[in-house]
């Protein structure tokens, strides 16, 4: 509401709500008042009435003065000249030029025409070169009718109002002078051309044609270069080969030969076809040939179809673990820095499959061709809890999502072994004691070889199998331990295998008496086997009693060693790959011992504080190694760091719901996979303290990481090893006091 509104009242006496109305007002009014600084210049009313005008000058105070740069032609610095106050937006060369220009007059005088054409208007207009030759030819009659055009503004200009009732008589008096205007211009106009036609006679004729010198225009442009982007990525090199042969005359003309030969059977073949085609078939056979057409073609179809969704399978694994996959090939811990004899393990992938959730893992063991490909046994150990099937699964680390070959069995599969030559024959021992030969190559559906279900079998679990050298005739063959104390060699014929049973384990102890009443010795009960990695005769055997005994495939009656190695269950038994005398065992009494040959006592002896269920030497160190226990833990030990305790110790599942049975290392990547009882493997990289190299001294630089290795462990074993005993060398000298 305005203050005025306030001030309205009416007739009478005001009432005391007005008036204090009156007094808000008041206060209102004071309140708008401006305050003025009491330093404020006084200023007189015709300054205060002064306009001081704002003027916009050219001066750029920002512009530097004085710049001097140096001149390298006279060595000296010289002044810059200031670039002024103005910018050029836009500059560009033209084609025109000022009629008056003496440049003008001078194209129009060698084009043969006459220079006052150009002083046709008296404004300063300009004239294209290219425009000069199709000026017309005036005549004098026209230049006075342009003149008198040009007059008659000004005569209409200067009309006043008194004037236009003259209008009409001055427009007749205007018409008459046109008339005669435009008789004498006609007349001037012939004296014109007759004095054009002689200057042109005069001149030689046709005018010479002159080209335009100012058609030319430079132009420049900026264009806005893209930067570079450079993409790199680092892949594994693909394996090379080197071929060699000589070419010589008889093997090109073989060459030759042979291939005429196919073509004129692949002729041969098309004509027969062609004739069967033609001969009359009854309904029958036409339909049987359809039938097995069709049949050969949905093979070959399925075939290729697999394999391409195979290769989009695998895209599209690697698109969705692309941030594990760039962590296994390119991650390393940089907190090892800041740790002191520590490491840790980062997981990768898990595999699984969904029809063996409900499995353990039994064994798993790498390809030895493909070191991206591992073999997984499905089956239990758990022997209050049964189960009917098993299997065995071929993973590969480029898809972690479904195995590339599964192979389905009636029983639980309880150990596997890839040969070392035929990388696609793979041999498997069941729990019924039977023993299998895929050849995933062909076929995963039913095994090469199958051992017979009744006589050639084991009477007890298949704990471990290994493929043997081949025979000299050239024939597979594998070794097979079980719990029923044999050990068999098992020999691929052409259709059966065939077993010959190389020793049975027994028991160095007193014979007792059977039910009838007859002395029986006790057998061993082996749980699994390793044989010497550079002589094929002689191996190891743990067994249930937690003996290990070393035994020769030459002799079938006798052990050439027993070490009394533990008190429970051997479960594993693995040799150093740098020194082939050391080995190493684990057991059910939460021990891990390393052995050297032909020593009875243990070099080292490590207590974890639970079952030990598998241990492996590492393949890039000598004094490395790693093992699994039923607390869902792996412990990775390096005797050259410390000979006490394990140097990581990693969790990788749950202490109350699975257990870890199996681990191996893999022979080129620095990663190990372990088993649990869940059916799930797991993926695990090593940090850089888990895989140190070793240095060599200044003085061996020449050495190569291999003799390191060995020199490594040499120098460890010699601490731990019993000192040779002295004599003493007689005196030969006399004494003093003699």
């Amino acid at each position: 509401m305005p203050p005025t509104a306030a001030l309205k009242k009416k007739k009478g006496r005001p009432s005391q709500s007005r008036v204090d109305e009156g007094d808000d007002l008041e206060e209102w009014k004071k309140s708008k008042q401006l305050l003025r600084p009491k330093d404020q210049l006084e200023l007189t009313e015709p300054e205060l009435k002064d306009i001081i005008a704002r003027q916009l000058g050219t001066n750029d105070p920002l512009i530097p003065q004085n710049l001097i740069q140096f001149n390298h032609a006279q060595g000296a610095f010289e002044l810059i000249p200031p670039t002024g106050p103005m910018i050029v937006v836009y500059e560009t060369q033209g084609t025109q030029i000022h009629k008056e220009s003496e440049e003008a007059k001078k194209q129009v005088e060698d084009q043969g025409l006459d220079p006052s054409i150009l002083e046709i208007t008296d404004s300063a207009e300009t004239i294209k070169p290219d425009e000069l030759q199709n000026i017309p030819e005036e005549t004098p009659g026209d230049e006075e009718t342009q003149e008198e055009e040009s007059e008659k503004p000004e005569v209409d200009s200067e009309m006043t109002e008194e004037d236009t009732e003259k209008e009409t008589e001055v427009g007749e008096g205007e018409g008459e002078g046109e008339g005669e205007g435009e008789g004498e211009g006609d007349i001037e106009g012939e004296g014109g051309r007759a004095e054009d036609e002689e200057e042109k006679h005069h001149h030689g004729g046709k005018p010479k044609k002159l080209t335009n010198q100012f058609n030319f225009c430079e132009r420049a442009a900026l264009t806005y270069n893209n930067p570079v982007r450079v993409q790199d990525t680092q892949t594994t090199p693909p394996p090379m080969g080197t071929f060699s042969a000589n070419v010589l005359q008889w093997v090109i003309y073989d060459a030759y030969q042979e291939d005429y030969a196919a073509q004129q059977l692949e002729k041969e073949l098309e004509r027969e076809r062609k004739e069967k085609e033609k001969a009359p078939v009854s309904r029958h056979q036409a339909m049987t040939r359809k039938l097995v057409g069709k049949a050969q073609l949905s093979e070959a179809v399925q075939g290729r179809v697999l394999e391409c969704w195979k290769v989009l399978e695998r895209m599209v694994n690697q698109n969705t673990f692309d941030d594990i996959a760039k962590d296994y090939r390119y991650w390393e811990d940089p907190s090892d820095e800041f740790r002191d004899e520590e490491g840790t393990l980062l997981p990768l992938w898990k595999f699984t499959y969904d029809k063996t959730r409900k499995n353990t893992v039994t064994d798993i063991e790498w390809n030895p061709h493909y070191y991206d490909l591992f073999a997984v046994c499905f089956g239990f150990l758990d022997f209050m809890k049964p189960l009917d099937e098993g299997a065995v699964c071929l993973f590969t680390l480029k898809n972690p999502s479904f195995p590339e070959y599964i192979c389905m069995t009636d029983s639980a599969v309880m150990c596997v072994d890839t040969h070392p030559k035929y990388p696609y024959m793979v041999v498997i021992g069941l729990y019924d004691g039977s023993v299998n030969v895929y050849n995933v190559q062909a076929t995963c559906k039913q095994p090469a070889f199958r051992s017979n279900n009744v006589t050639n079998k084991h009477r007890g679990i298949v704990w471990e199998v290994k493929w043997a050298p081949d025979l000299p005739d050239g024939e597979m063959n594998f070794y097979s331990v079980s719990e029923d104390g044999k050990i068999n060699n098992w020999v691929l014929m052409q259709n059966d295998l065939a077993v010959t049973t190389i020793i049975t384990l027994f028991l160095a102890k007193d014979e007792v008496f059977g039910p009838d009443g007859t002395k029986l010795k006790m057998k061993g009960c082996a749980s699994c086997v390793k044989f010497h990695p550079k002589q094929p005769l002689i191996y190891l055997v743990g067994t249930e009693e937690g003996n290990i005994y070393k035994c020769s495939t030459a002799y079938s009656s006798m052990f050439l060693l027993t070490y009394p190695a533990h008190h429970m269950p051997v479960y594993r038994i693995d040799f150093n790959r740098y020194n082939s005398d050391i080995f190493i065992s684990c057991s059910g009494d939460w021990r891990i011992k390393i052995w050297e040959d032909n020593r009875l006592e243990p070099l080292f002896v490590f207590d974890v504080g639970a079952c030990v269920g598998d241990v492996k030497w590492a393949p890039y160190s000598s004094t490395v190694f790693a093992a699994v226990t039923n607390e869902g833990k792996v412990y990775v030990f390096d005797l050259n760091v410390n000979k006490y305790k394990p140097i990581c110790v990693q969790a990788i599942v749950s202490k109350k719901r699975n257990k870890l049975t199996r681990i191996t290392f893999n022979p080129i990547q620095p990663i190990i996979i372990v088993g649990d009882d869940k059916g799930c493997i797991s993926t695990l990289k090593l940090s850089p303290n888990l895989r140190i190299p070793c240095k060599a001294p200044k003085k061996q630089q020449h050495l190569d990481q291999w003799t390191l290795q060995c020199m490594k462990l040499d120098k460890l074993l010699s601490l731990v090893r019993e000192p040779a005993t002295l004599d003493i060398p007689e005196d030969t000298a006399e004494s003093i006091e003699s």
